[in-house]
């Protein structure tokens, strides 16, 4: 009788045991299943001219990487990370003048070879005009070849101009013919990182979508890295200052905050700047626990740097005096500059490495000088910019990639003549040189590679 009751035990532990087994078959199977890629995008650069975010199936071997993989041109490179999310850095102090092909290569940790896929990847940033046309003005822009593309109607006025930091797009206010602003957001579609046998395209625009469908007294947009808009705004019928976020995946809240002046995102996106009485303070975002800090004196943001925590400040000092900061994760700011003359704008490299100051001095016809500095203050290379002017309202703008500076600047003439258009001008970030563009421009920017 002892058979037939070993049988049914004998079936319970197969069947006990079976699940266990096919899932040791399914994990011998797929440890020898060979890596690869699950995604490629474009990433932030915090130091160098570009870099590239990897996530793989598995852990890899990043010195294999670094031997296997190839750009072309053969730009100077770093493989940073560990595990299966890695970034492909491009060195500081390197120009990009065309696009670059990646032969991605390598091994995981366990030795099994990752696919070899060739990209084609363009990080150069775009050009954004805001560019004066019969009947009003429009949004337009440069392409790498020199050509040129609207991207808006034609609209009275537009004098706010915001790229999302992702470059998914532009949100603007446009201003109709008795002073009302209306916001609208511009989705952009890029195709800077594409897989062989595809080709890079150009930027494809979408209708304008209406943000907010009253008519506004004032509107200021900041956005971050990650494609959130911030909007401060009044409207006329309730006439009070309101903030509202609009992430990037879609929604909106209203943000209870009070500001003095324009309030900034932070590049990384989970705070905001906001001026005040008695300063300017960091306040967290939510769903964020709240969190404030405050730096006081009499200072306006002027730029942030592209490493997370670092960004320029002005100081405004009772004599009229104004000075240049450069504020750090835990230190008290540290003056660049300090002098008696007018500073409309700033730039920053990395972690401010390099700086670049536009002052004005005089009155009549004043003088803009452009200054390069270091992180300690020291003075680089300073050049007068005889003959040209700031357009009012504007200011500086760096593209890594380049190494280069963008700014929109006027032609000075006779006193009792009106001033001339603006126009859209480059300049060399090394040797301050210009080189105008020849369009006549109310604002520049750069759109970020998104």
């Amino acid at each position: 009788m002892s058979p037939p009751r070993r049988r049914p035990r004998v079936a319970l532990a197969l069947a006990l045991a079976l699940p266990s087994l096919l899932v040791l078959i399914q994990q011998q199977a797929l440890q020898r299943q060979p890596p690869h890629l699950q995604r490629l995008a474009n990433a932030a650069a915090s130091s160098g001219p570009a870099a590239l975010q990897a996530r793989f199936s598995r852990p890899m071997d990043s010195a294999s990487l670094q031997s296997a993989s190839a750009l072309q041109p053969n730009l100077s490179h770093r493989w940073l990370g560990s595990s299966d999310a890695l970034l492909l850095a491009l060195t500081a102090g390197q120009r990009l003048k065309q696009p670059l092909q990646l032969r991605l290569a390598g091994r995981d940790r366990r030795g099994l070879a990752l696919q070899p896929r060739l990209w084609h990847w363009d990080p150069r940033p775009r050009l954004l005009a805001v560019v004066p046309v019969a009947g009003g003005e429009q949004l337009q822009l440069r392409e790498h070849d020199g050509s040129w593309q609207p991207l808006s109607p034609i609209w009275p006025r537009l004098p706010v101009l915001e790229p999302l930091g992702d470059g998914s797009g532009v949100a603007l206010a446009s201003q109709d013919a008795l002073g009302a602003y209306h916001l609208a957001r511009i989705p952009l579609r890029q195709r800077n990182l594409v897989a062989s046998p595809q080709r890079l395209g150009p930027v494809r625009a979408a209708a304008p979508q209406t943000l907010d469908g009253r008519a506004l007294m004032f509107a200021h947009l900041s956005s971050n890295r990650r494609g959130d808009l911030l909007v401060q705004s009044s409207s006329s019928e309730g006439g009070e200052s309101r903030a509202r976020l609009w992430r990037a995946q879609g929604g909106s809240q209203a943000l209870a905050l009070a500001a003095s002046g324009p309030m900034r995102l932070l590049p990384e996106g989970d705070a905001v700047v906001v001026p005040g009485p008695e300063g300017l303070s960091l306040q967290g975002l939510p769903p964020r626990p709240p969190r404030l800090q405050t730096l006081p004196g009499n200072r306006d943001l002027s730029a942030f740097c592209p490493r997370s925590g670092r960004a320029l400040l002005v100081r405004h000092w009772p004599d009229y005096r104004r000075s240049l900061e450069l504020v750090e994760p835990g230190q008290a700011p540290r003056q660049l500059w300090i002098g008696s003359e007018a500073l409309v704008a700033s730039a920053c490299a990395g972690g401010g490495e390099r700086i670049w100051a536009l002052l004005i001095d005089g009155t009549g016809q004043p003088e803009l000088t452009l200054l390069a500095l270091d992180r300690r203050g020291k003075l680089l290379r300073r050049q007068r910019l005889t003959g040209w002017e700031l357009e009012p309202g504007t200011g500086l703008s760096f593209d890594p990639s380049g190494d280069r500076l963008l700014a929109a600047l006027r032609r000075l003439g006779p006193i009792e003549q009106p001033p001339a258009p603006a126009q859209a001008v480059l300049i060399d970030a090394r040797s301050l040189q210009l080189q105008p563009l020849q369009r006549q421009v109310r604002q520049v920017i750069w759109l970020p590679a998104g």
